[in-house]
């Protein structure tokens, strides 16, 4: 069945029920940036944080959500919308809009690539299939890694029209689609009939006939291909014969497709770029010592700098089961880092499977040095990054300053050494030259925008494009996402 073609006609696409699409939004992200410097609003509100609300378009009828006000972030809408659609009929058109409420003038927020030409056009069309349970057009799967969307299946950016520095009301939106599935394991009726031979009223899920590492209900998922041109459904997954998944890594994040199943339950994707990292922090000190956590303001802004340009940034603070508590110490050494690592990281194995899947971020009290990356002490990977929170206090208390700024520039710096960047392949970076307006070194590296050049530093939450011409570095087109799982130089 590996690449098989059908065209097979059958009258009642599901005679064991009446088929009904339902769309599942389930996560809503403003990708807009506020400038706290100038204390200005992004522009989707300029007064508020958005009101957004969806609409969602069935076959033309139209359901529209209630009004999330005040919000740049919903993590758990819990809004769907269902419509019984005919079951001889395997296409169903479906229009996905995001709005952001306001007196008298509701907004369009942009979720949409130019894909189609049209750089106004802010909302998504897509063709779902009765048959297989996929869809496609303004968001699709694809058998070339090449040619695959960049933002993700499910995931909606609209940054991608380029206007990733402009205001335009960028936005993500994170969706499902399903029909009616009597054993729920969300392969449609006619797939399992016609395709893999299975009954469509025991649910498959977990299981792993060819015993490639991933189950079936993954390889359906992200093994189809629709070819639109003829009118034929594509399986280059097959769930039948052996694929050596262990080994394959399409989208060259470093995780292959067994750990991408493994963290799909998190929202990886096998054809777009993910970043896990674990993040554990430092309890509270008997002398009143604060505890060392990353504020969420900075769990925010660092979302937003890899959302924007589809490296997905999955940060473990205890919603994925491993995030830890150390116990106060006021001064963490080195050796003491590792320990960290040994005990709350890996947990005593040294072949936990998060290693070389998660990048390992502490926040302690006070380490040797406020901020750097480390070696864990197992295996020669340069995986692993610290910064300290009462260098982080001190710095947020200089004026003009933000604090939520000054963690989050501090942690994505070191975070960048691990995707491979440093002063040696990037001479901007880590200039000790560079830090303040009297060295000489800080106008030369003023072009380089990026959090990995002291001179922006606790200023900014974002790595350089390389668009400013002689002297700047363009770090998200070099960052390296295998870096972490490779020897030290």
């Amino acid at each position: 069945m590996s690449a098989d073609i059908t065209r097979l006609n059958q009258t009642d696409l599901d005679p064991l029920v009446d088929v009904a699409v339902t769309v599942e939004i389930q996560k809503i992200r403003s990708l807009e940036k506020d400038d706290p410097q100038v204390h200005a609003k992004e522009e989707i509100d300029r007064f508020s944080d958005p009101d957004f609300f969806v609409k969602v378009f069935i076959n033309d009828v139209e359901f529209k959500s209630d009004v999330w006000r005040n919000t740049k972030y919903i993590y758990d809408p819990q809004w769907s919308a269902t419509l019984d659609v005919p079951d001889d009929e395997e296409f169903v058109n479906i229009t996905i809009q995001l709005w952001d409420w306001n007196f008298g003038l509701n907004k369009l927020c942009d979720i949409s690539s130019d894909s189609d030409g049209y750089l106004d056009s802010y909302d998504i069309d897509l063709i779902y299939s009765i048959k297989s349970g996929h869809w496609w057009g303004d968001d699709f799967t694809s058998d070339e890694p090449t040619d695959a969307d960049p933002s993700g299946y499910g995931r909606l950016n609209g940054c991608d029209d380029g206007s990733i520095y402009q205001k335009e009301r960028d936005c993500e939106l994170w969706f499902d689609i399903y029909q009616t599935d009597p054993d729920g394991d969300k392969i449609p009726y006619w797939t399992e009939v016609n395709i893999y031979g299975t009954d469509p009223e025991v649910d498959n899920t977990g299981e792993d006939a060819d015993g490639d590492g991933v189950p079936i209900e993954w390889e359906h998922k992200w093994g189809h291909y629709y070819d639109s041109w003829h009118d034929m459904h594509y399986w280059v997954y097959d769930p039948f014969i052996y694929d050596d998944h262990s080994t394959l890594d399409p989208d060259q994040d470093g995780l292959d497709n067994v750990e991408e199943y493994k963290t799909s339950r998190w929202g990886s994707d096998p054809f777009r770029k993910d970043l896990f990292v674990e993040l554990d922090q430092m309890d509270e000190g008997p002398n009143g010592e604060k505890s060392s956590v990353l504020p969420d303001g900075a769990k925010e802004l660092l979302r937003t700098a890899y959302d924007r340009q589809n490296v997905v940034y999955h940060l473990d603070d205890g919603c994925m089961g491993g995030s830890d508590t150390i116990p106060f110490d006021d001064f963490s050494s080195y050796d003491e880092l590792q320990d960290f690592y040994s005990d709350y990281f890996l947990h005593g194995d040294s072949n936990n499977w998060r290693r070389g899947v998660f990048h390992y971020g502490l926040v302690v009290f006070q380490a040797e040095i406020n901020g750097f990356v480390f070696w864990g002490g197992v295996g020669p990977y340069l995986d692993s990054y610290q910064i300290s929170s009462n260098g982080m206090e001190e710095k947020a208390r200089i004026p003009f300053i933000n604090r939520d700024i000054a963690y989050a520039s501090a942690y994505m710096h070191e975070c960048g050494h691990t995707l491979g960047i440093f002063h040696g392949n990037t001479p901007g970076c880590d200039d000790q030259e560079g830090k303040y307006p009297w060295q000489l070194d800080w106008w030369k590296w003023r072009p380089y925008v990026s959090v990995m050049n002291y001179g922006y530093m606790y200023n900014i939450v974002d790595y350089s494009d390389g668009s400013r011409g002689r002297n700047d570095f363009d770090d998200w087109d070099r960052i390296d996402l295998t870096f972490f799982q490779r020897e030290r130089w």
